[in-house]
């Protein structure tokens, strides 16, 4: 599998450690419009191929699949591009800037028979794997009747913010979201896998925190709250903050039997059953259970580590890793286009329900 990258900044390197780790695959090529970006990437890896013109190295490289590591505006020409030369596409998070454009370019792959995907690593950590597992299995007694995804971001490091809140003309400030926009993919991804396509309400609250008041944050937000429905009467709610401490990564499934709860800051997935105790085993019997369950996350963890099986990557690389084996033809692709579009349309449906209320006016919730 010939891969190039498109992109040559921090997360870059992440997809060039995780893919060094797929025997099947070479990077042959990295391109970014700024040459020395290229270059330091190239040399710190040991790729030949060093390129900042996106059309040449598709043509002098010949990749089987691109990474495209790029900021969100360009990912829309760019994947178009690539699946245009018979490329394959990964493109990072998020997908892209609108669901329009999402819908282009998965109808053009769907066309010419190409793959692509989209760079939600987070949903491949060995935990979500796991529940992905327990949920097909039937643990959950039948279908989610209500889901909540948390995920937090630690402003104490202001490397990533304070250049953002510096400069009004930063490519995150340009997106319809901002800060929220850039990030909260993740945590929707999540709840779109198990959601239906038709959104019947959606109401969505944003606001912009003290500590970042504190730090000159002007008009980026950066505490969401969204809540939702679809059709089939199965419930969401999301939460962003930045201020929640310790930060939550979260995803609760609630079945009608029985519920999951993954907790990706500490790669552990808990499995809450249902049971009834006469008497005070009621306030004995379910905290030793809890702890059984923490024990055994803490057990799998510890022997996943001493094999050097647990990396921090480990969801990167397994995302990349089952793309390439749907590239092959090994399998399906590891996000349906439909996960892929929904997320999309519900990011497009939350920035304009905030833009909305930003103007003073007042919806009550909307249809996605």
């Amino acid at each position: 599998m010939r891969v190039a990258i498109i992109g040559c900044g921090k997360i870059a390197d992440f997809h060039v450690q995780a893919i060094h780790r797929i025997p099947e695959a070479q990077i042959v090529a990295v391109c970014d419009r700024e040459t020395l970006m290229a270059r330091q990437l190239a040399e710190r890896f040991r790729i030949e191929g060093c390129y900042d013109d996106v059309g040449e190295m598709l043509r002098a490289a010949a990749p089987d699949v691109v990474h495209v590591t790029t900021p969100p505006q360009s990912h829309h020409a760019l994947g178009r591009q690539c699946l245009d030369a018979g490329v394959h596409v990964y493109l990072e998070k998020p997908f892209t800037v609108t669901a329009a454009e999402a819908q282009s370019l998965i109808e053009t792959a769907r066309r010419r028979n190409l793959q692509i995907t989209a760079g939600h690593n987070y949903q491949f950590t060995p935990e979500m794997v796991e529940m992905r597992r327990l949920v097909k299995q039937g643990f959950l007694g039948g279908t989610p009747a209500h889901l909540e995804s948390y995920w937090s971001y630690d402003l104490g490091d202001i490397s990533y913010v304070g250049p953002l809140l510096g400069n009004p003309n930063h490519w995150v400030r340009q997106l319809p979201g901002q800060l929220l926009h850039n990030i909260i993919s993740h945590g929707i991804a999540r709840l779109a896998e198990f959601l239906d396509d038709d959104i019947v309400e959606l109401t969505a609250t944003a606001h912009q925190s003290e500590r970042l008041r504190s730090l000159g944050g002007q008009d980026v937000m950066d505490e969401l709250r969204v809540l939702m429905r679809d059709r089939l009467g199965t419930t969401a709610s999301f939460c962003f903050s930045t201020q929640i401490k310790p930060g939550l990564n979260q995803l609760r499934i609630c079945g009608p039997v029985n519920s999951l709860t993954v907790d990706l800051a500490s790669g552990s997935l808990i499995r809450h059953v249902s049971g009834s105790y006469k008497s005070y085993l009621t306030f004995l019997l379910p905290p030793l259970i809890s702890a059984r369950e923490h024990l055994r996350n803490a057990r799998r963890n510890a022997v996943s580590i001493l094999r050097q099986e647990l990396h921090q990557d480990a969801g990167i690389k397994e995302l990349i890793a089952r793309f390439y084996d749907s590239i092959a033809g090994r399998g399906a692709p590891p996000i349906a286009p439909r996960e892929i579009l929904l997320t999309a349309r519900l990011m497009d449906a939350i920035f304009a329900q905030i833009r909305s209320r930003h103007l003073d006016a007042t919806p009550t919730g909307t249809r996605v």
